[in-house]
């Protein structure tokens, strides 16, 4: 289940993809990634073998870049940018390469960023997912202390916890955070702001704090039988099978509902521990209204997953206590509204039925920062502070429906833009 989706290329391969870079001026690719990584300067560096100037290229654009070239939609962002496209030809492949590179400081252990001069300030980050080790990795990098407080045992967000092995292992989600953790940052695990300790205390012993914090589990579908055995939240799910924790069996059916990235992940990790299971995303759109990546979609269907559209669960069944079934009404759309279709009444047997249509939103920890949100969403300008002066936010805890489908990368940038604004901020209320 563990086993890779990338390709492992061989350096003959890369040698050859690295020298078809045409080093564009103003080159589109790196324009196309919100981090900006100068991609024609990294795969300049793996021509001339220089493996770690090109791991450093990237990562100082992308504190994530070892998690972005495993789960990054290359295809829409660098690659679909690549000048290639316009002869008809293949793009470079752009997120193997950074791959190649940036595995090579990972297995060789470098550490390829230093802290700045102290400066005698202090930060707090709420969360240690892609945001907030992105500003932490900044935040150091000027030379502010920096505190991390998380409320998982380890660092890394949902790119730890979140993403199925064989997309992220788990090797380069702790590395990608220890990168971090190295450069003098302190960190808080097992903690939960809004709980074990209180916004306000963190205003009171640090000059600025970073809400990173994400979005929490996956919302209650709302229909009788919920509570029986063998129904599962799709991130709780994923969690357990890639930390190596027990998910029991899944039966000869699990259904999905949604059809997201997470849905994604939770119907092909339950079809890679039981290939001989019939695995089924049921959605109550169609084919063109999943959110999931193109690439995404297809790697699914490639795993055997089927699907199954316009269809909506009215409620599940079961006997003694466990799931057997799920009943499904029809769905249309009417103005891109969903309807149901009277009468059109099915019932499916399934043995598990995974519920994946998003998350839910931390508003216990926002009402106790005290900071301006609508349904969870943090209100933020253009500096990415909030409501509060002093507090900042980033990630998707700033993410809202319809600004388009949440990535890794964006949450790296917004990141490096909280940090730069507390820079800011701090020498505006402190002096230099």
């Amino acid at each position: 289940m563990n086993s890779s989706i990338h390709p492992t290329l061989s350096d003959l391969e890369v040698k050859l993809e690295a020298n078809r870079c045409l080093n564009c001026y103003d080159a589109p690719c790196m324009h196309a990634c919100p981090t900006h990584i100068d991609v024609a300067s990294f795969i300049g560096k793996i021509a001339t073998n220089n493996l770690k100037g090109s791991a450093r290229v990237i990562m100082d654009a992308n504190p994530m870049g070892a998690s972005c070239a495993r789960v990054c939609p290359t295809e829409q962002l660098c690659e679909g940018a690549c000048v290639y496209h316009e002869a008809g030809d293949s793009p470079i492949r752009i997120g193997d390469l950074q791959r190649y590179a940036v595995d090579y400081a990972m297995h060789n252990d470098l550490e390829l960023f230093e802290p700045g001069p102290a400066t005698g300030r202090r930060v707090a980050i709420v969360g240690g997912g892609p945001a907030g080790l992105s500003a932490a990795r900044d935040l150091r990098r000027i030379g502010h202390a920096v505190t991390i407080f998380d409320a998982h045992d380890e660092l890394g967000g949902l790119n730890t916890y979140g993403i199925v092995p064989f997309r992220l292992d788990l090797e380069t989600a702790l590395w990608e955070a220890q990168q971090v953790v190295r450069m003098g940052v302190e960190v808080r695990t097992s903690t939960r702001v809004g709980g074990d300790v209180g916004v306000e205390q963190l205003l009171r012993d640090y000059d600025a704090v970073v809400l990173a914090c994400g979005m929490g589990n996956v919302p209650k579908l709302d229909i009788p039988g919920e509570d029986l055995e063998g129904v599962w939240d799709a991130l709780d799910f994923i969690e357990r099978a890639k930390i190596g924790q027990d998910v029991g069996p899944l039966g000869n059916h699990v259904a999905v509902i949604g059809a997201g990235n997470t849905a994604i992940d939770a119907l092909t990790c339950s079809k890679r521990l039981n290939k001989e299971a019939r695995v089924t995303c049921y959605y109550r759109r169609g084919e063109a209204q999943m959110p999931a990546y193109q690439f995404e979609y297809d790697f699914a269907k490639q795993e055997g997953v089927e699907f199954r559209f316009f269809c909506a669960p009215t409620r599940i069944l079961g006997e003694n206590g466990r799931v057997t079934g799920v009943e499904f009404v029809r769905t249309t759309l009417i103005d891109g509204n969903v309807a149901i279709i009277p009468g059109s009444e099915f019932v499916e047997p399934v043995d598990t039925v995974m519920r994946a249509i998003g998350q839910s939103r931390l508003l216990e920890t926002l009402d106790d920062a005290g900071v301006a949100h609508h349904r969870g969403v943090v209100r933020v300008d253009e500096s990415l502070q909030t409501s509060r002066a002093g507090i900042f936010a980033a990630g998707d805890c700033i993410f809202a429906r319809g600004m388009g489908e949440a990535m890794v990368v964006e949450a790296a940038e917004q990141g490096k833009r909280a940090a730069r604004s507390i820079d800011a901020y701090i020498k505006t209320c402190h002096g230099k």
